[in-house]
């Protein structure tokens, strides 16, 4: 029993494939099975990217087929109607690949092929011709264009939207994700307010008649501040009740500003062009309506610290003004005036009192001086011949000092001037010897015996012929000027030429 359980297992691991092989058999099945077939779709998702292959996708109401135009497939001009083969008589037509539009109904023929990296199947294109725009895209534009005549998507005409709005009407489906995102971004912005919802189809035969009408009654009641359409995201199919002409009259006609937040951000209606104001997504809608709770704290924060600052500067600049006030008041006084000729009376008194003793101690000071000048008198004289004898030896010594330090100086300045001579021969020798070093080590010193510098197209230095291939351009530097030269062919070392 345990040799047949081996032998099973081994068997069924035998035919456990990996996912390379079953990606390669899906893929030659596939390819065996459709190697050329016509595909009419509508052109969606279209890319081209910068190594000029053409990508996207061709689909209709029920799937989607991607696609891959490679550029070795792609011609800038056609000579033949690529269905039947025949001539343009004309002449030639531009290629499809660089006309193609998102929206453009086109007929392709290729072979079906698997990208094994993504495990995904695509139409590998060889051919492709126009077979007419989409019809709900033809209709868009259209109406597009007649409805832009009437002036319904003027820039004038659009109002803003009312700051905090208390009372909003959301026009949507009940049960939808777009409801819920709009709700619960709500809750967590603004001061609180009221939100009605005003429940209508938003997809199929009946949903722009409903949106028309309901916005129509939101505006009779009179009692939203706002009215905002949202929907979740879909095709153009799916999004078509907002492109109706009901509802872009609807909202043209509106007294109420509207909001639109419909589909994606890559998603445009007929309702966002009209609306006063487009969200990208639903939840976009009611972050465009009400602030952060946060902000709301933050600027009320803010508010109450510049009433703060405003109510402390101005109690001091009140403080400041009523004891300038007091003061003057104190100056104008008849008591003040009369205290204040008082303290100058005092202060005058006390200012006689001490010139009359300054007088009378100087006057006196005098007196005793005049008394010892007339007794001293004789010994003055005397003093006075022995000091005319220190002045006469006090001079010699001084000439004699002067002229030791003229001698001084005489010396620093004979060696100042030698000095002076010297260094400028020792400067210009250093230059020249650095200049003759300069020189020997310049790679353009060799230019002078014969040898030259080359570079390549990109200016860098060619030192082998490792990075050379014949056709290669090449810059010569030589003693006198630059040649241009080109490889014809290579040799290794040691090659006879």
């Amino acid at each position: 029993m345990a040799g047949e359980d081996a032998a099973g297992l081994g068997a069924a691991l035998s035919a456990i494939w990996t996912v390379r092989e079953l990606t390669r058999k899906i893929r030659c099945g596939l390819e065996e099975r459709f190697p050329f077939v016509w595909v009419r779709g509508e052109v969606g998702n279209l890319s081209r990217p910068a190594s000029g292959h053409v990508y996207f996708s061709l689909k209709d109401e029920e799937a989607l087929l991607n696609c891959v135009w490679f550029k070795s497939a792609v011609r800038a001009d056609e000579d033949f109607y690529p269905l039947t083969g025949e001539v343009y008589p004309e002449g030639p037509h531009p290629s499809l690949a660089n006309t193609l539009q998102e929206g453009q109904e086109i007929l392709c023929a290729g072979r079906i092929s698997v990208y094994a990296p993504r495990g995904a199947y695509q139409l590998v294109v060889e051919l492709a011709q126009p077979d007419g725009v989409g019809r709900l895209a033809l209709l868009f534009e259209a109406l597009k264009q007649k409805l832009a005549a009437r002036g319904y998507f003027d820039l004038g005409r659009k109002r803003r939207l009312p700051a905090h709005p208390v009372r909003t009407a959301v026009i949507t489906a009940p049960g939808g994700a777009a409801v819920r995102d709009f709700a619960r971004i709500a809750s967590e912005r603004g001061w609180g307010g009221q939100i009605r919802i005003y429940p209508v189809p938003v997809q199929g035969r009946d949903a722009s008649a409903a949106v028309a009408e309901t916005l129509a009654r939101v505006n009779a009641e009179g009692w939203a501040e706002v009215a905002v359409l949202i929907r979740g995201g879909g095709s153009l199919e799916d999004l078509w009740a907002f492109n109706e002409e009901a509802v872009a009259d609807a909202v043209f006609a509106s007294a109420v500003p509207v909001l639109t937040g419909i589909g994606h951000e890559s998603d445009t209606s007929l309702a966002d062009l009209t609306a006063d104001v487009r969200a990208a997504t639903p939840s976009h809608a009611a972050q465009l309506l009400w602030p952060l709770r946060t902000e709301l704290v933050r600027r009320l924060d803010e508010t109450e610290r510049g009433l703060r600052r405003v109510s402390a500067r101005q109690l001091r600049d009140t403080t400041t003004r009523l004891g300038v006030l007091e003061w003057a008041l104190r100056r104008l006084s008849p008591v003040a005036a009369l205290a204040r000729r008082e303290e100058r009376y005092r202060r005058a008194a006390g200012d006689l009192r001490r010139a009359a003793g300054r007088f009378t101690r100087e006057q006196g000071l005098r007196l005793a001086f005049v008394r010892e000048r007339l007794a001293g008198a004789r010994e003055l004289s005397i003093r006075e011949r022995s000091g005319h004898l220190e002045l006469a030896c006090s001079r010699l010594r001084g000439l004699r000092l002067f002229e030791d330090k003229a001698r001084l100086l005489e010396n620093v300045r004979l060696r100042l001037r030698a000095r002076a001579q010297v260094l400028p021969v020792r400067a210009e020798r250093a230059l020249e010897a650095a200049c003759a070093a300069l020189t020997a080590l310049s790679p353009y010193a060799p230019l002078e015996r014969g040898y030259a510098l080359i570079r390549d197209s990109r200016g860098r230095l060619v030192r082998s012929v490792c990075g050379l291939r014949p056709g290669d351009a090449l810059a010569l530097r030589l003693r006198d000027g630059i040649a241009e030269a080109e490889v014809t062919a290579l040799r290794e070392s040691g090659e006879s030429l």
